[in-house]
């Protein structure tokens, strides 16, 4: 008889060996069965937190001192996307793309758990376009080419099953078309982050100062931040912002960091020191990205948290500088976020001993 088959007509009697396996194979079952019902049970009773995403999906074109790419990959609603998806966190797109998107493109959201079911898709139309280059210093650029395309006629319409969303970003568009979104919302709690850039500033002010009334968070660059208050004191631009209408400003320094303000409270956040920034572009809707998911996966919008959310932020943009486009937050791996997090705090932990 061959080991392991028994003979017709034989009762079969395992081995101790098979036994103790079969054993092991039942607790390996429950153990599994009990892991998914949790998981299960957590779900319903905390449902991940919906955030939606209002911006532009879009292919760049970027010449930088380490390179330049063909078009690639790029607008504030991708990075946001990809950034955010490293959270576990439920989310949308809402954007506009020609026929000469990519399905891959769409593919990589899909995959990453983004709902795309609003990202309409205009087959006789081409997909928004922008290409720049940038100077030695990495933080001047001149553009190069920008073709509205698709995205001169865009009308956003957010998914029923979003409407309710905890979390909004509205990310760098038309002041005009961010407010018709926060007319579709139908949740009074819900947290709206607003990105815009200082051309709105130039040509629509007037409509940028309506969105900003209704608006929680506001995420500007420095120059931005002055331009739009014309204090040149940072502390006296928050000021000047928060009595527009947001509680929390985020002034985004670029290579030095990030700032943090809500009423008296100040929060700083370093950026990492890198040996090499291959490419900003979308770094600052990274920051956004991660700012918002860290919010959406914890559901606190504490000071407290915020700061926390802010280093979540600056970590993932840290990455996206790394390589051209949206090609580093594509790679990430948890570990090397965590390894990441960890360096920003050893780069702001010291002691220091007071004396009277």
């Amino acid at each position: 008889m061959l080991s392991g088959k028994p003979r017709l007509g034989v009762k079969y009697q395992p081995t101790l060996a098979e036994n103790k396996l079969s054993n092991q194979s039942a607790v390996y079952c429950f153990i599994k069965i009990k892991k998914y019902v949790t998981l299960l049970f957590n779900f319903l009773k905390h449902p991940m937190s919906k955030l939606v995403i209002v911006g532009t999906v879009a292919f760049d074109a970027v010449e930088t001192p380490f390179g330049k790419t063909d078009k690639i990959l790029g607008g504030s609603a991708s990075y946001i996307g990809l950034s955010a998806a490293q959270f576990a966190v439920d989310s949308a797109i809402v954007s506009v793309v020609g026929g000469d998107f990519p399905q891959e493109y769409l593919d990589l959201f899909s995959e990453r758990n983004i709902d795309i079911s609003s990202v309409k898709i205009i087959k006789e139309g081409k997909t928004f376009f922008w290409s720049g280059r940038y100077h030695n210093d990495m933080n001047t650029r001149d553009t190069l080419a920008t073709e509205l395309n698709v995205l001169e006629n865009f009308q956003p319409v957010v998914p029923e099953t979003y409407k309710d969303a905890k979390i909004l970003v509205l990310g760098n568009l038309h002041p005009i078309v961010q407010s018709s979104v926060l007319d579709q919302m139908t949740n009074a709690s819900t947290l709206v982050i607003l990105d815009t850039m200082n051309f709105w500033m130039d040509n629509t002010l007037n409509d940028l100062l309506e969105v900003i009334k209704r608006v929680n968070v506001i995420t500007i660059n420095d120059e931005e931040a002055r331009q739009l208050t014309g204090e040149y004191s940072l502390v006296a631009a928050a000021r000047k912002i928060h009595e527009m209408g947001p509680e929390y400003v985020v002034i985004k320094k670029g290579e030095h960091g990030a700032l943090l303000f809500n009423g008296t409270n100040v929060f700083f956040a370093p950026a990492l020191p890198l040996e090499s920034v291959f490419d900003p572009t979308g770094a600052g809707d990274t920051f956004a990205g991660g700012f918002a998911g860290h919010l959406a996966q914890t559901e606190n919008i504490s000071f407290e948290n915020m700061k926390k959310a802010v280093i979540y932020g600056s970590a993932l943009a840290s990455f996206c500088v790394e390589k051209f486009g949206t090609e580093r937050l594509e790679s990430l791996q948890p570990e090397e976020m965590h390894t990441r997090l960890n360096a920003f705090k050893d780069l702001t932990r010291f002691e220091i001993e007071l004396t009277t």
